[in-house]
């Protein structure tokens, strides 16, 4: 049995998604701690606190949401979240399931269409399926998936012009 075969045979479950989401949550939770603790000169003048906290809290009530429904997620699904963790690049996966989520929780298309975790990663192997594959990557799909979202800055926030505060220190990647 090849390594690509063995990898495979490893298919995710529903405690590793629901694993991945909690983990979100958390880094979500930890980043707003962080910049909580930011002296008020590291900000771009115009930086908007409260639009900020509830892009955050937008994001927490949909990981949420999520988590209610993983167990519903059919075992062909988790099979092909699989096959996305473990022959698509890192990279690739975490633009995409950052810009899902961004446009799930920030309203920018229709609630239902994201409303159960199923329709969401079905979503997310729909947009990841259409770019080219890479060779098989070292790890297992577990692994893998949870290099998908980032520990440090999960929504990306610290990159907007108009935070100014810079690239996050003090938590491991």
């Amino acid at each position: 049995m090849t390594d690509t075969q063995t990898k495979m045979t490893t298919t995710l479950t529903h405690e590793d998604v629901q694993d991945l989401l909690t983990s979100f949550a958390a880094a979500i939770e930890l980043d707003q701690i962080r910049v909580d603790a930011l002296e008020p000169w590291k900000f771009h003048p115009i930086y908007n606190d409260s639009m900020w906290r509830r892009c955050r809290r937008d994001h927490l009530d949909l990981v949420n949401q999520l988590l209610r429904t993983v167990d519903t997620m059919q075992p062909t699904l988790l099979q092909e979240l699989t096959r996305l963790a473990i022959t698509y690049q890192t990279t690739v996966v975490c633009e995409a399931i950052a810009n899902l989520f961004a446009e799930a929780a920030n309203g920018m298309c229709p609630r239902e269409e994201f409303e159960t975790a199923a329709l969401f990663f079905g979503w997310l192997i729909k947009e990841v399926s259409s770019r080219p594959t890479s060779k098989p990557l070292n790890g297992d799909a577990k692994e893998l998936m949870m290099r998908w979202l980032a520990i440090k800055d999960p929504l990306r926030i610290a990159e907007d012009p108009e935070c100014g505060y810079g690239e996050p220190v003090g938590f491991v990647s």
